[in-house]
């Protein structure tokens, strides 16, 4: 039988952020890669911190940290686009999280208003800037969902550093 002791409790500060890092990473995600059109062209940006903040009206968040250098182009973008990436995309995944404004290798096409929609993921929610807030070393960006479009298929789950698939249990 495994051991499911807790480590003994820590209180969240410099000395103590890489086991609260660690922590937080038992708790698995999807991945994503938000786009925005920019006067510069496409960015894109890979992000775990993607959550359904309200049905009515439809929002989404995610959250970019304040020392990326695609952080403020993200705040001031009044449309974006968040992609959830299927199981077979991490080396799409893992290129925008390095550089965010290289399309050339990239399948994608630019929509009406700019926004750059990447192909074959499992889901992509077009939005309209809502409200952005401070929090921390990162800001809360709201999106009002405009349009969203799904495909079947299993999505790309990071978890502890890792990235991987969901495994079915019968």
């Amino acid at each position: 039988m495994p051991d499911t002791t807790l480590t003994p409790g820590f209180t969240p500060g410099p000395e103590t952020q890489r086991a609260y890092r660690d922590a937080l990473g038992c708790f698995a995600t999807g991945v994503t890669v938000i786009t925005t059109g920019t006067e510069q062209g496409p960015l894109a940006f890979t992000a775990n911190s993607f959550s359904s903040v309200s049905m009515d009206p439809p929002l989404l968040m995610w959250c970019p940290a304040h020392a990326s250098l695609r952080h403020d182009a993200f705040v001031a973008a009044e449309r974006f686009s968040i992609h959830v990436m299927a199981e077979d995309q991490l080396d799409l995944a893992i290129h925008f999280a390095r550089c965010g404004d290289d399309f050339t290798s990239v399948r994608w096409q630019q929509a009406e208003d700019g926004t750059p929609h990447l192909a074959g993921v499992l889901a992509r929610f077009d939005c309209s800037a809502h409200a952005s807030h401070p929090a921390g070393d990162h800001t809360i960006i709201l999106g009002q969902v405009q349009r969203f479009a799904t495909r079947p298929g299993k999505g790309l789950i990071f978890k502890q550093g890792l990235y991987g698939g969901f495994l079915e249990q019968s």
